[in-house]
């Protein structure tokens, strides 16, 4: 690899973490358009619990729906960033995810640890997520009572019907 194609290969890399941070933050900021301009038009979004969709405008009015109701407040915290190239406009990535979620209609707070698994491509001058799928590896999720107090409702697996969270 050359000089030049190695400085190539850093300067992807990072607008790739650069766009990965950018999509993690237009969700916790409940900013559609921003979320909406990280994806390619046709790209596959597969998060665990949540019906697979085949385009970004079907999963960004979900998100507007859920993600960006009032008393809904997310945190996204991604790290442990691994990206490897399959060329020069296309790589993939793995992301570990720290979930917050408050969700003040329901009182409840939930917390997932997720994997990401992302495909990236490179179209006109500027990197796009094409696909991105997480499974989530665990949960904790607590009811807030009326003065406060905090209930464990579910630790370790996710149990069937509770909160399914956002990502």
């Amino acid at each position: 690899m050359t000089v030049e194609e190695r400085l190539q290969r850093l300067e992807d890399d990072r607008a790739i973490r650069d766009l990965k941070a950018r999509y993690l933050r237009a969700c916790d900021s409940k900013d559609p358009e921003s979320v909406r301009d990280t994806l390619l038009p046709d790209a596959v979004i597969e998060f665990e619990g949540f019906p697979r969709f085949d385009n970004r405008d079907d999963f960004v009015a979900i998100y507007r729906q859920f993600g960006c109701a009032p008393g809904i407040y997310d945190i996204h915290h991604a790290a442990n960033g691994v990206i490897a190239f399959d060329g020069p406009d296309a790589a993939t990535g793995q992301w570990a995810l720290t979930f917050h979620n408050v969700n003040l209609t329901e009182r409840t707070l939930t917390q997932f640890g997720v994997e990401y698994e992302d495909v990236y491509v490179r179209k006109d001058g500027r990197w796009w997520i094409a696909v991105t799928r997480s499974r989530k590896k665990s949960v904790v999720i607590q009811s807030v009572d009326a003065d406060g107090s905090t209930r464990v409702v579910a630790m370790g697996e996710i149990p069937v019907g509770a909160a399914a969270g956002q990502q």
